[in-house]
């Protein structure tokens, strides 16, 4: 009879570590799928409900000053979802957690509903789970009651704290996806702020360097064909500086490289951009023409059209070679010109262009040299390592 029971006795343990892993598996997936914060915390008082036969649920998160406020909740009862004060402040599980009293998941009697009998469904405790980084840090507090509103057993609680680990490794993910969009939104931000930069500003400093060649030109009497001619060209700079407008709007991807490889797109730049100046132009690749990363040809192709405006606005040069090489480990991007040159130590803080090239460099985890002499021109060497292939 005795080995009846044990055998009985047994197979109920069995049965009861097969139902806890099955619960922590099914936990574990749903959380898995999402990096969201919020829809990750909904998702775990969701599944926690169905599989516990819990009632409701709540939980407190620590912010990055210490403070706790309630991040996601599910079947309050009125007293408490009528009454969002009821939520805020200090309470008794809160009070043990930061006094680090509440090492493990507890039922503890719920001090919010204190004197209170209407509007509470019978709740009148709940069981109380830590939650943890990975190296112990202070993450928030899980409160779960049953459908009865008793204490939850020590089986139970055993495993919910099974499942406040998980939870925690959620809202870490979760955190760190949050501050990933964040640096996202920030880069793009600056992305942003260089593509209008070397696009609208740059064609509309065009327009007005055209227009104001005009009034002087009027002042002075000049011919009606020389004037035409300038106006000319000021209306397709606007033309083009509008389609590109457009374009941008619709794809910020580098719209001047779609269809083509980039040292078409640079020989075409340096082509359009010579035949408006005075200026003998050499452009030369290095290595077999082939497809580079999407960042890396645009970031080269911007720093290009940066080089070059620069040079046409205030190097004063007569001649100005590119050289593009292609080379397995790396991509390298020289320009050098004969103009009037600088003291690069002399940069003033404002001139984005350089600026502009310079981020766009380390974004791509490149280096940018600049050397430059004031009557001796300039010469800049970008350099952008790509990865190894198998």
């Amino acid at each position: 009879m005795s080995a009846r029971l044990k055998l009985e006795t047994d197979t109920e343990k069995l049965r009861r570590r097969n139902r806890e892993l099955a619960v922590l598996n099914t936990i574990a997936q749903a959380m898995n799928q999402e990096v969201d914060l919020t829809r990750a915390l909904n998702t775990a008082l969701t599944h926690v409900a169905d599989l516990f036969d819990l009632q409701t649920s709540w939980i407190f998160l620590v912010d990055a000053e210490g403070q706790s406020y309630l991040a996601a909740a599910q079947n309050l009862p009125p007293a408490l979802a009528d009454h969002p004060r009821r939520m805020a402040g200090d309470c008794t599980c809160l009070n043990d957690y930061e006094d680090g009293c509440l090492l493990k998941p507890e039922n503890i009697t719920c001090s919010r509903l204190e004197n209170l009998v209407v509007g509470t469904a019978g709740l009148r405790q709940h069981a109380s789970i830590p939650l943890t980084t990975h190296d112990g840090g202070k993450q928030g507090v899980l409160n779960v009651a049953s459908t009865d509103w008793g204490d939850l057993s020590d089986n139970d609680l055993r495993l919910l704290y099974l499942v406040g680990d998980l939870l925690g490794i959620a809202i870490e993910r979760g955190r760190l996806f949050s501050q990933s969009a964040e640096l996202g939104a920030t880069e793009e931000r600056n992305r942003l702020a260089r593509e209008i930069h070397d696009t609208l500003a740059q064609g509309l400093s065009g327009i007005a360097l055209h227009l104001e060649t005009v009034d002087a030109l009027l002042e002075a009497g000049t011919s009606t064909e020389r004037i035409r001619s300038i106006i000319t060209q000021a209306l397709k700079l606007t033309r083009a500086n509008l389609e590109e407008a457009r374009r941008s709007v619709l794809d910020l991807r580098a719209a001047p490289l779609e269809g083509r490889q980039l040292p078409e797109a640079m020989e075409q730049l340096i082509k359009e951009w010579a035949s408006r100046r005075k200026i003998e132009t050499a452009f030369d690749v290095i290595g077999s023409a082939r497809p580079l990363p999407g960042r890396v040809e645009i970031g080269l192709y911007r720093i290009l059209q940066e080089a070059l405006t620069n040079v046409g606005r205030h190097a004063l040069a007569h001649h100005l070679s590119v050289q593009l090489a292609l080379l397995p480990e790396q991509v390298t991007l020289i320009i050098e010109d004969d103009g009037r040159g600088f003291e690069p130590e002399h940069i003033p803080k404002n001139h984005f262009g350089l600026t502009g090239m310079n981020e766009r460099a380390r974004l791509l985890a490149g280096n940018l040299e600049l050397c430059s002499t004031p009557g001796e021109g300039t010469r800049i060497e970008v350099s952008i390592p790509l990865e190894s292939r198998s």
